[in-house]
């Protein structure tokens, strides 16, 4: 126990004040935990605070629209997170009678609800004892540790569970979970680590076989896909030509611009004059300008986005796939961060 009795005392003295601690709230603890996902504290709080300011509770959250919800997601990244709240807290609502359940085996069946969620929710919401393993944790007890085997391996994976919930302290799981995480995400960070202040210091593996800086050890990530977005901007001065995405891609149901997808970097000026750009806009395509095509890192893509303005003849009839958008009404639907970037320079240049 003297892992956990210095890891909460620890805690104790050094830990963020952060709203979502200040409560047993599920639904207010759900609502953080997926929000910070793959996302820091710093960019994560000021969503966190907007979503509890317009949808207080399950039921609030439940009669959103799924535009709604991801126009104030957007920007946060991996909007597939906020299309399964909404289908969360619709089925707490509908199966729960609108109170957010707090118990594991509940927790474990709600849409993107996965292991580490149910554990987090349960153990903070109601102490159950459950052990919590996230990004900190695995780093965490890798280093103290000194375990080798890869955190995302198969069999990694069953060794740090086991372990974590070897070292759980039961009668306190909800302050031990957050006291783990909070020393992984303050003190014994990826990089430089602040080991000459860790009071485990003596007792870590890594620390004294100096391996800190090559645990925990990690299997090399997959190939990363390189896609060649070719934006239209098709614009009166009032109004923008604007294409709402299909369900089978990244960005899934946002709003982004006609696009024409090619293998590898193609110049605008040849761009213009393919065929499928012709079947798209007809064959009187005026050029305007396009820009240096822009890079978008995402988890296993990197899109190269270049954006083409054209102007068409005012009597084209458009495919009936686009739509068009005031430019007064931009703010009221959701893209993806690239679009909503460019757009902002666009209206205000």
């Amino acid at each position: 126990m003297i892992f956990s009795d210095e890891l909460t005392s620890w805690y104790h003295k050094n830990k963020r004040s952060l709203p979502w601690r200040d409560t047993t709230d599920a639904y207010v603890i759900w609502l953080s935990e997926i929000i910070l996902q793959q996302t820091r504290v710093e960019q994560g709080l000021p969503y966190f605070n907007r979503f509890l300011e317009r949808y207080p509770d399950v039921r609030a959250f439940a009669a959103a629209s799924e535009d709604e919800i991801l126009k104030l997601w957007q920007g946060l990244g991996y909007y597939s997170r906020g299309r399964n709240m909404l289908k969360t807290a619709r089925q707490v609502v509908s199966e729960y009678n609108g109170v957010f359940p707090v118990r594991y085996e509940q927790l474990i069946k709600l849409k993107g609800i996965g292991e580490y969620t149910a554990a987090a929710i349960s153990s903070f919401s109601s102490n159950e004892a459950r052990a919590v393993v996230d990004g900190n944790v695995y780093r965490v007890m890798a280093r103290y540790f000194g375990i080798e085997e890869p955190i995302n391996s198969t069999p990694g994976k069953k060794i740090f569970q086991e372990l974590a919930d070897e070292v759980l302290d039961s009668e306190n799981a909800g302050l031990h979970n957050q006291a783990l995480m909070e020393f992984g995400a303050m003190l014994c960070q990826p990089k430089n680590p602040d080991c000459g202040i860790c009071p485990l210091r003596l007792s870590c593996m890594a620390y004294q076989n100096d391996k800190v800086t090559s645990l925990p050890v990690k299997l090399r990530k997959i190939r990363i896909k390189e896609r060649y977005f070719n934006y239209f901007l098709i614009s009166d001065g009032n109004t923008i030509l604007m294409n709402k995405r299909g369900d089978n891609d990244i960005w899934a149901n946002m709003y982004d611009l006609p696009l024409l997808e090619t293998p590898g970097p193609v110049p605008a000026v040849s761009l213009i004059s393919r065929q499928e750009v012709k079947e798209l806009f007809g064959d009187t395509i005026v050029l305007i300008r396009a820009e240096t095509a822009r890079k978008h890192v995402l988890t296993h893509q990197h899109i190269y986005a270049q954006f083409i303005m054209i102007s068409l003849p005012a009597d084209l009839q458009h495919p009936e796939k686009f739509i068009r958008v005031e430019l007064h009404d931009l703010d009221k639907i959701a893209m993806p961060k690239i679009i909503y970037t460019f757009l902002n320079k666009f209206i205000n240049t």
